[in-house]
Formats: C-alpha cells, sequence, structure tokens
C-alpha cells in the first residue's frame, strides 16, 4: 500500500466564509496576530499500486470527487509504502 495525503482547498478567489468566521473568532480570543484563515479538506488515502500509477489514481479521484474544480485546488503527497 502507498499513503497517499491530499490536501483541498478553495481557491484565492472564492470567498470562504467558515474562514473569516474563525479568523473572527481567534481575533476574539485575542489573537490578532492571525491576519487570515482558509479552511480546507485533509485526506489521507491507502492505495494499492497494482495495476495503475498511483499518481495517475489520485490525480483522478481527485478531479473526479475528492475536489470542486470549479472552486477548489488541491494537491497531494506520495509516501513510501506503509502495511495498512
Amino acid at each position: 500500500m502507498v499513503k497517499v495525503k491530499v490536501y483541498v482547498t478553495l481557491r484565492e478567489s472564492v470567498l470562504d466564509p467558515q474562514g473569516k468566521a474563525v479568523n473572527h473568532a481567534l481575533h476574539s480570543l485575542g489573537y490578532s496576530e492571525i491576519k487570515d484563515v482558509r479552511i480546507g479538506k485533509f485526506m489521507e488515502l491507502y492505495v494499492d499500486p497494482t495495476g495503475r500509477d498511483v499518481e495517475e489514481v489520485v490525480k483522478e479521484a481527485c478531479e473526479k470527487l475528492l475536489a470542486n474544480p470549479v472552486i477548489e485546488d488541491f494537491r497531494y503527497e506520495i509516501e513510501e509504502s506503509v502495511n495498512q
């Protein structure tokens, strides 16, 4: 198995109301040093590398399901093989 970390974030041009709410709450708690917050998603995938290329599988899964290509960007990190 190969462990893949997937990060999905809103595009910079997209308003992030959840991030704004968290930013406001942090400021209310006295964390004025924090200037902006953007909320995203983190996923760990465990991929069986037999057959198709792992990178091809992950990219396709992100484009078709894990990220909304209209408003979100994604990146991923493929780690060494793990026992799962």
